[in-house]
C-alpha cells in the first residue's frame, strides 16, 4: 500500500503560504522591535537624568557639558576622536557613579535606536547617543562661537530654572551637547568644521537642509523612533515622547519662537 505524501503543487502551495505569512508578518514584528528601542530608550534618559539629579544634590549644580582641563582621563578612558571631537571630560562622565561605564555599548548612555555604520562613528559614545542642554550643563571652556549665547560658564541647578517642567535637560541627540541653535531653521552663527557645531535632533524636518556630518545622515533625516519621535528628559524628570519637530526653535522678524523656556530658561 502506497504510504500518503504530498505532491509537488501541494508543497509549493505551503511555501507560498508560508512565505506570504512571514510577508505580512515581517511589518508589524519591525514596528514591534522600533517601539520596544524607544521604550528602552526613554528608560536610559530617566536613568541618565536620575544620574544628573544626584550629581546635582551632591554638588549644587548639574555637571558641566565637557571640560578639558582635568590631565587624568575618565573611567574608561578620554571619550571621542581626537581628529574631530574636543578631549575632555563630558557630562556622563562625571555620573559614572550613577551609571554604567560608557564604554559598554549596552550601557544607558548608548541609544538603542541609532543607525550608525561608519566604523569610526559607529564606535564613537559621542556621536548619534544623548545630548545634554547646553544652556543648562554649561561649559567652563571658552569656544568664542558660544561665548554671548549662554553655554559658557558654571552649570545651572534645578533652583535656577523657573519652568523645570518645560525645560529640556537631555534628548535624543546628533551629538553630546546640543543646544537650541542647533535646532533653529536660521542659526545665529554659521555651522562649523566639526561633529558638535552640527549637533541635530534626529528627525526635525530642518535637517534636510542642514550640513550634517559624513555617516549621520540616516539618523538626522529618517529619525530613530515611529513617527519621528525623540525621548525628552525635562527638568523635572519627566520624560516624554515628542515629536521631533515639536523642538524647532523657529526665527521670526525679531525673536525666536519655542526657545524660552524650552531650550533657555530665561
Amino acid at each position: 500500500m502506497k504510504r500518503p505524501c504530498f505532491t509537488l503543487i501541494e508543497l509549493l502551495v505551503v511555501i507560498a503560504i508560508i512565505i506570504l505569512l512571514i510577508a505580512i508578518s515581517l511589518p508589524s514584528l519591525k514596528n514591534s522591535r522600533h517601539q520596544a528601542e524607544a521604550v528602552l530608550c526613554s528608560s536610559n534618559v530617566k536613568q541618565l537624568f536620575l544620574g544628573l539629579s544626584m550629581y546635582e544634590t551632591e554638588n549644587g549644580t548639574f555637571p558641566q557639558g565637557f571640560d578639558d582641563s582635568l590631565l587624568e582621563p575618565p573611567p574608561g578612558g578620554f571619550p571621542g576622536h581626537f581628529e574631530y571631537d574636543r578631549i575632555g571630560w563630558w557630562w556622563f562622565n562625571y555620573i559614572v557613579d550613577y551609571s554604567q561605564s560608557d564604554s559598554e555599548k549596552d550601557s544607558i548612555v548608548w541609544c538603542p535606536s541609532r543607525t550608525i555604520k561608519i566604523p569610526n562613528l559607529k564606535d564613537n559614545v559621542l556621536c548619534a547617543n544623548y545630548g545634554a542642554n547646553q544652556s543648562i550643563c554649561k561649559s567652563p571652556t571658552i569656544r568664542e562661537s558660544l561665548m554671548e549665547f549662554g553655554f559658557v560658564g558654571k552649570p545651572l541647578s534645578s533652583s535656577d530654572v523657573p519652568y523645570p517642567s518645560q525645560t529640556l535637560l537631555i534628548v535624543d541627540s546628533g551629538y553630546s551637547l546640543i543646544n537650541w541653535w542647533h535646532v533653529t531653521d536660521v542659526p545665529p552663527v554659521s555651522p562649523g568644521s566639526t561633529i558638535e557645531d552640527s549637533a541635530y535632533v534626529p528627525g526635525l524636518d530642518i535637517n534636510k537642509e542642514k550640513t550634517l556630518w559624513a555617516g549621520l545622515e540616516e539618523d538626522a533625516i529618517h529619525g530613530r523612533h515611529p513617527n519621528k519621535t525623540v525621548n525628552v528628559g525635562f527638568l523635572d524628570g519627566n520624560v516624554n515622547r515628542k515629536k521631533a519637530d515639536d523642538l524647532l526653535v523657529e526665527k521670526t522678524a525679531d525673536n525666536y519662537i519655542n526657545k524660552i523656556p524650552l531650550w533657555q530658561p530665561k
